[in-house]
């Protein structure tokens, strides 16, 4: 505009070098456009399968979508039949602050509120909530319950029972919850959704690789079905849980994963109670020490869960896992010890997981060595739900991209855990 009120008027040899400007600027928007519209395409022929269910394979086939790639999610019994359906749901910002998971769980907490606005907070048992520790006895002496001074002042008053001790640690700034099986079904909706992900019910029986050592196909044995079948992938996504064990017998280098038990109760109460967790330390009455969680959820309810257990994992699937109504018993009574509204309250459910771990504690994310196209994410332990968005986030990052653009995973690379060199 400036030139041309000043009447100025460019030379043949300015004019030819402003054309050759733009045609290479053309050029290289074109080339641009071209190599972004080439990477969409081969990612959304890529052919991804996801082999379970739960948190894990839900969010990366969630994240995948976003991408534009559609999965198939395999699936031995249901979307969160394990841990995933029957967990507490728990989410702390900063509780591992200071351990490689801290940067995992602060970028995971952020993606929550994200789901949340996009599901809808109701839609998946999302809220904010304050956390306590409180420690308590049964049968505390009157003088005992409840305490006193500033620690009654922060007790919400639906716990009324024998507590003697109560700290802060967590306000709604840092901690939520969220239902985990809505989650995770929502999850594996909005993938369905998006770009037409697919859920096959089937259990895997094997992953097949060519001579190059590139995957080509998981094998799978469908609900009443005579015979395997073979899915063709060219990216396979192992989030078994504690089940990722299995992939061993196919896959040499896949980690160990083992798997603690939880038992919890889901409790009903005649009207519900304040948005509080708590966290417990209480000596029972043959003076044992036990460490009940109470998570009061959007519904009304309250799920209860603790006793952990080293026990082998059952190799049937989700379906062996087993109940002990004992343990169901403990969580119940120092429930009902704590608040009286818990004690005549009326038991949803009553129900046991297994929490998966790898050998050294730490998430297993990332490529599995020594084959190219499959992944894991698995080993999250208890906060398995706090970490799953992050964790499908990064691992869809990997098979799109090639790399994780969202946040560095390096620390929780299988290599570590598989002992097999790239």
């Amino acid at each position: 505009m400036l030139l041309a009120r000043s009447g100025f008027k460019p030379s043949s040899q300015h004019k030819c070098s402003l054309n050759n400007s733009r045609t290479r600027l053309y050029r290289r928007v074109s080339l641009q456009v071209y190599a972004m519209a080439t990477d969409a395409n081969e990612a959304a022929s890529r052919r991804v399968v996801i082999c379970g269910g739960g948190i894990m394979g839900a969010a990366t086939a969630y994240y995948l979508s976003q991408l534009g790639v559609a999965a198939t999610v395999v699936e031995r019994e249901a979307v969160a039949a394990a841990a995933s359906g029957k967990a507490g749901g728990f989410l702390a910002l900063d509780w591992n602050d200071g351990s490689p998971v801290g940067p995992l769980a602060q970028h995971s907490y952020a993606l929550h509120a994200q789901l949340a606005g996009t599901f809808g907070s109701e839609e998946i048992g999302y809220r904010q909530l304050d956390t306590l520790q409180v420690a308590g006895q049964a049968a505390p002496s009157r003088s005992q319950s409840r305490g006193g001074g500033s620690k009654s002042a922060q007790l919400p008053g639906w716990l009324d029972g024998g507590i003697t001790a109560c700290s802060r640690l967590g306000s709604k700034a840092t901690t939520a919850q969220v239902h985990p099986a809505k989650l995770t079904h929502a999850l594996v909706s909005a993938a369905e959704a998006a770009v037409g992900s697919k859920l096959l019910l089937a259990t895997v029986t094997g992953v097949t690789t060519g001579s190059n050592g590139a995957v080509t196909s998981v094998r799978v044995q469908r609900q009443q079905a005579a015979a395997e079948e073979e899915l063709p992938a060219d990216a396979v996504v192992l989030a078994m849980g504690p089940w990722t064990d299995a992939a061993r017998a196919w896959l040499p280098a896949a980690p160990v994963t083992t798997g603690q038990k939880y038992h919890s109760v889901v409790l009903r109460p005649k009207e519900p109670v304040s948005d509080t967790a708590i966290f417990t330390s209480f000596r029972t009455a043959d003076g044992r020490s036990v460490e009940p969680e109470l998570y009061p959820r959007p519904d009304g309810t309250v799920y209860a869960c603790g006793e952990p257990q080293a026990v082998p994992v059952p190799g049937q699937g989700p379906a062996g896992v087993t109940v002990d109504a004992s343990r169901c018993d403990v969580i119940k009574g120092v429930a009902g010890s704590l608040a009286s509204c818990l004690a005549d309250a009326a038991v949803e459910a009553e129900q046991a997981c297994y929490l998966p771990l790898s050998s050294d504690g730490l998430p297993v994310i990332g490529r599995l060595p020594g084959v190219q196209g499959v992944y894991v994410a698995t080993g999250h332990s208890c906060w398995g739900i706090l970490n799953g968005p992050a964790t499908g986030q990064a691992v869809a990052e990997l098979i799109v991209h090639g790399s994780t653009r969202s946040l560095d995973i390096s620390a929780f690379d299988p290599v570590r855990v598989c002992g097999v060199p790239r």
